[in-house]
């Protein structure tokens, strides 16, 4: 009676037990045991930076003005700005700035980000390409510290490390996210960039598919699986606002359905002989895919066995009231609204919204329903 409930509690907690707490430790522990540190160098290498807009006449100033500000030799900077059909005057705010170096790159017709980017590199001439969008605010030392670890000849793309402002949640979030990629940087590379800010040997650029949802998971793979380290670089930092969860749940959406098109370009990055990032790739990004499932699972099968009596009953009763506790508390959170919550129902509103995100990625990915957004995977 109790032995199918009992083995899908079990193996359901072992899912998210492994994904949210066991593989951070794991990673952890061997970039402690076995971390890599790649040789920096004080290097300038020539740069493009390059963004892809549409429609950001009322920001692209302020992003171009931050770029130029940055702490690297002018002549050795180029910016590239690929605005995407854009009809709200994005393109003169950007001729404006043409007297000091900034290369407009007009695509007619709305073609998405990634045929953007394409347009871009094709008129990028530096010897590393870094990517950035039109939303976040770049430190002025971040494109040094971007360089200076491909004076390794192994390292292949660097990522920056994003800095969100606020506690509501998702800034509770990204933090525990950069944990687990600066540790995978040490092991060895981690599986995917920071969209916001990162950066490849222009050598190692494959043009992206045009449906591409994530550039900077994509890109990095690509060049991972050549045999070149990607890495996290924390003193390349750049800065973004928190967002509302309901902001935070359609982008996590549209990141997790790029998971499920990235397998389907890519099904090779599951093969461990053609992948040595295989279990990071998993571990990191999957297993995540899996996880609503197995909260579900994991939540119905500990009723049956409470209800039932099942043997180790008082163990039962306890999993069940914590996860009553966490799911009460984010009802709880979206009742009443972000400021009147404490921290603990905060993180469980961010964990479920989360969860419920790769569901609907899920769908967005069958249903082709992408849109033209930058993401933050």
């Amino acid at each position: 009676m109790w032995l199918v409930p009992t083995a899908i509690f079990w193996s359901s907690a072992a899912v998210v037990g492994y994904t949210y707490a066991g593989y951070p430790a794991l990673i952890y522990g061997l970039s402690r045991l076995r971390g890599k540190e790649p040789r920096r160098g004080a290097i300038e290498p020539p740069v493009s930076v390059v963004l892809a807009a549409r429609n950001e006449a009322g920001r692209i100033a302020h992003k171009i003005d931050n770029l130029l500000s940055l702490d690297y030799p002018a002549d050795k900077l180029q910016i590239v700005v690929a605005s995407d059909g854009s009809d709200d005057g994005t393109d003169e705010v950007i001729r404006g700035y043409a007297d000091r170096g900034v290369t407009l790159v007009r695509i007619d017709q709305p073609a998405g980000k990634p045929t953007a980017l394409n347009h871009a590199i094709e008129a990028a001439t530096g010897e590393v390409i870094v990517f950035c969008d039109a939303r976040q605010r770049v430190d002025a030392g971040a494109l040094r510290a971007l360089v200076a670890p491909m004076a390794d000849d192994r390292v292949g793309a660097v990522s920056g490390e994003l800095f969100i402002e606020g506690d509501r949640g998702p800034g509770v979030y990204w933090r525990y996210e950069k944990l687990i990629r600066a540790a995978e940087g040490r092991f060895d590379s981690v599986v995917g960039a920071t969209g916001a800010l990162y950066a490849i040997r222009r050598a190692l650029w494959k043009p992206l598919p045009a449906d591409t949802l994530l550039d900077d998971v994509y890109t990095p793979m690509q060049i991972a699986m050549r045999g070149y380290r990607v890495l996290f670089e924390p003193g390349a930092r750049v800065f973004d606002e928190e967002a509302s969860l309901s902001g935070e749940f359609a982008r996590k959406a549209r990141t997790l359905a790029g998971n499920f098109q990235l397998l389907a370009q890519m099904p090779s990055l599951l093969n461990p002989l053609k992948n040595r990032l295989a279990l990071q790739l998993g571990s990191h990004k999957l297993m995540r895919l899996v996880c609503p499932y197995a909260l579900t699972t994991l939540f119905a099968s500990n009723v049956f066995l409470v209800a039932t009596g099942a043997p180790g009953w008082p163990l039962y009763v306890a999993t069940l009231t914590a996860q009553l506790a966490a799911y009460g508390a984010a009802i709880k959170r979206a009742a009443t609204g972000e400021e009147a919550s404490g921290r603990f129902a905060r993180t469980s509103y961010t964990f479920v919204v989360l969860n419920a995100a790769a569901v609907e990625g899920l769908r967005r990915f069958v249903a082709r329903d992408f849109g033209w957004t930058t993401a933050r995977s």
